[in-house]
């Protein structure tokens, strides 16, 4: 039941400003708060910056360029934390258009990083009137932002409590700024949790309230750290209230155009998706068993690709603890994928909530497969408490099953002992001890605190003071670019491996996800197929972070003729839904795009996100390398589980006839000749971008993209001198 509390928090700074209108999608203003000084102003977007980056992700990187300098550290007052919305964000009538953008710079990589998070949020700070919100400078305790939409006044108070776990955090916050009960759906907030103020692996949780469970529900914008950068700034939470979003909020250019896509895109999902994907019954979570029938499963730390005991969390098992048929399983209005699913009346069996029965946002399936598959733990109930409190500490599920996973490894191969631990037996499968250490993580306690520094700066300490072959430890850490791989194994996909070392932000699949088409289908054979799929498929994914848009709805469901109309990477593709988002962009904004204009769009900013890590001293080819585990097998354990598979390579594709070879011979030719095929594939994908032998898009690149402004073109020229 709902109870109205008092606002007795001490207020720092109140600001009542004059906020935009909503035209065509744009309200072309940010909100920019700055912490230290408690200043609260608007500001405009400059009408260039419109044209060249279009919105969402584009707008939060050329701000965060323009704030930040080459030696900017991201706990340093100048870094900020944006959040961003886009043209296409808020839409009611077409699916999955309620994403927010958050862009700052990381606490794993020191370079920017973006997070693509759902929920309520991004549409009601649009209809408030804002574009972005932008905050910079660090509070001197922990302090609650709030933005009354309706009445265009921001404050900065006290933080109302102490304990700011999210789970009963966002409940009493509802209660202070909610009017009543029904004025409950107008909140959504962002908030973390005590884990991101002690590991380099904080979440955002992002939260719309569920009117059929009458709950608060959340999305988590999960990978980088951002949850870190959220509460280095004393932020406890950000509480948005908006009334009145409606079907032409965003006061659309053609709402005719915007119903024609959205009509479509209903039709399929309603009529398809149970015999495609079950997004409306389980969500991601259905992947597991396709990951685990192609050998693409992370189990043990990637050294494997399946195991017996997967059967344990395949999709049946999840869709009978997943409550099915609920309307409030959609994280923006509108959206008829429902794929935000919940696991109701769960019953914690350790840590501070231990007896409490909650609702678990999730599975999906990268928690799923990270803490079931990379950790061998294979039991649904240690899945669903890993993820809560995960959610509610505030901490990556993917950073902290993937951190975990390497870490038993080490525990396995003695470079960790029980002194070391604390007396933690993390061998594969012990959950009593991974669901301790996620509590050690949240505390920073005990080997929590080495934990909690995520892959890249635990492996500098085992090998700094306890000794470890960093060599190994390269091997087998599962991160590039201080961020730890999102759960598939990439052996056997050239593509998939080039996907995730080549992404700007780290080894996360958002912006690449091509292991079925290269691996499984075999749609993409030659150097310059992947090329041409990675530079692809990296744009597009990329443009629905520029609008507001979630990627589900493009691929994860398809028209029924899709693969008979269309082939190989054409099918992949999807051109109707392609054909949709043409239709979405103008029916709101009023202008016509083809196709080819909307990877134009992205271009310009993944060429800016690029060219932002090399000015932060990183995007080059040697900051694209992969640990090898990724590409092929680093033990003897590994070749041998696959012998057959591994020995027909070298006969086939490297003309090593391994027969009488021990395995430790075998493994040394396969590595060289594999390393190799990945040289060439970054040589393949850099000349399809546009961009050096280094890595580095080229004058060239940037003159024709228009993203040629004094700043960048004054770095790209270092780094081509260097």
């Amino acid at each position: 039941m709902f109870e109205k509390k008092e606002n007795n928090q001490n207020c720092l700074a109140s600001c009542e400003l004059v906020p935009g209108k909503v035209e065509k999608g744009y309200t072309d203003q940010r909100l920019y708060i700055n912490l230290t000084e408690n200043k609260i102003e608007n500001k405009p977007i400059d009408l260039q910056v419109k044209e060249i980056f279009t919105g969402g992700r584009g707008y939060g990187m050329w701000y965060l360029f323009q704030a930040v300098t080459p030696d900017t550290k991201w706990n340093d007052p100048e870094n900020e934390i944006i959040f961003s919305t886009g043209p296409i964000c808020g839409v009611t009538q077409y699916s999955g258009t309620g994403k927010t953008h958050v862009i700052s710079l990381s606490p794993e990589t020191g370079s920017a990083n973006d997070n693509n998070v759902g929920g309520y949020f991004a549409p009601y700070l649009k209809f408030s009137g804002w574009d972005l919100l932008e905050i910079q400078g660090k509070a001197e305790k922990d302090v609650v932002i709030f933005i009354d939409g309706n009445k265009g006044k921001v404050t900065i108070s006290e933080s109302p409590e102490r304990n700011i776990d999210t789970y009963h955090f966002i409940d009493k916050l509802t209660e202070i700024y909610a009017d009543d009960e029904k004025d409950r759906k107008n909140i959504s907030i962002v908030s973390s949790g005590r884990g991101a103020d002690n590991t380099n692996l904080g979440i955002l949780n992002i939260s719309w309230f569920d009117t059929h469970r009458k709950k608060l529900r959340i999305k988590q914008a999960g990978r980088g750290g951002t949850g870190t950068v959220f509460r280095d700034k004393k932020i406890a939470a950000i509480v948005i209230k908006y009334q009145g979003v409606n079907a032409n909020s965003n006061y659309m250019a053609n709402p005719e155009l915007v119903s024609k896509a959205g009509h479509r895109l209903t039709k399929e999902i309603l009529g398809l998706d149970h015999l495609q994907n079950g997004m409306r019954e389980t969500g991601t979570v259905n992947l597991l068993d396709h990951m685990q029938s192609h050998d693409c499963l992370p189990v043990h730390n990637y050294k494997f690709g399946s195991h017996t005991d997967a059967i344990k969390v395949e999709n049946k098992v999840w869709h009978e603890r997943v409550t099915q048929n609920q309307s409030g399983d959609s994280c923006w209005l509108g959206c008829v994928l429902r794929c935000s699913h919940g696991v109701d009346d769960f019953e914690l069996s350790t840590g501070p909530l231990k007896g409490e029965k909650v609702l678990v946002d999730g599975p999906e399936y990268e928690t799923a497969a990270g803490f079931a598959g990379n950790c061998g733990c294979f039991d649904p109930d240690l899945v669903l408490e890993a993820n809560f409190y995960c959610d509610n500490y505030g901490m990556d599920t993917i950073g902290v099953s993937t951190t975990i996973a390497f870490l038993m490894e080490c525990y396995e191969n003695n470079i960790l002992n029980k002194e070391i631990t604390g007396g933690l037996e993390l061998n594969f499968g012990n959950s009593a001890a991974l669901l301790e250490l996620i509590h050690q993580m949240a505390t920073k306690e005990g080997f929590g605190k080495i934990a909690g520094l995520g892959i890249r700066q635990a492996k500098r300490i085992l090998i700094e003071k306890y000794g470890a072959d960093g060599n190994f430890l390269q091997d087998i850490g599962m991160e590039c670019k201080g961020m730890e791989f999102s759960e598939y194994v990439t052996k056997e996909s050239l593509a998939q491996q080039g996907g995730y070392g080549m992404a700007n932000k780290g080894p996360q699949h958002d912006e690449n996800w091509l292991i079925f088409m290269d691996q499984v289908n075999n749609q993409i054979p030659t150097f310059e197929d992947k090329a041409a799929a990675i530079r692809y498929f990296s744009l597009f994914r990329t443009w629905f972070s520029l609008v507001g848009l979630c990627k589900l709805p493009w691929n994860d469901i398809e028209p029924a003729d899709n693969k008979k109309t269309y082939q190989g990477m054409q099918a992949a593709k999807v051109p109707e839904h392609v054909e949709n988002y043409c239709w979405l962009f103008e029916g709101v904004t009023g202008k016509p795009v083809t196709p080819e204009e909307l990877i134009l769009q992205s271009e310009r900013v993944h060429n800016l996100q690029r060219i932002f890590n090399v000015k932060m001293g990183f995007g080059t080819r040697k900051h694209d390398a992969i640990p090898y585990r990724a590409m092929g097998p680093v033990t003897a354990e590994e070749y041998e589980s696959r012998e057959e598979r591994f020995d027909k390579q070298l006969k086939e594709s490297v003309g090593y006839n391994p027969e009488g070879k021990t395995t430790e011979e075998k493994l040394e030719i396969l590595r060289t000749y594999r390393e190799d095929q990945y040289q060439k594939l970054c040589d393949a994908v850099y000349n399809r971008r546009g961009w050096s032998s280094d890595g580095v898009p080229t004058l060239e690149t940037i003159k024709k993209l228009k993203i040629d402004f004094p700043e960048v073109v004054e770095l790209v020229k270092k780094a081509s001198n260097q």
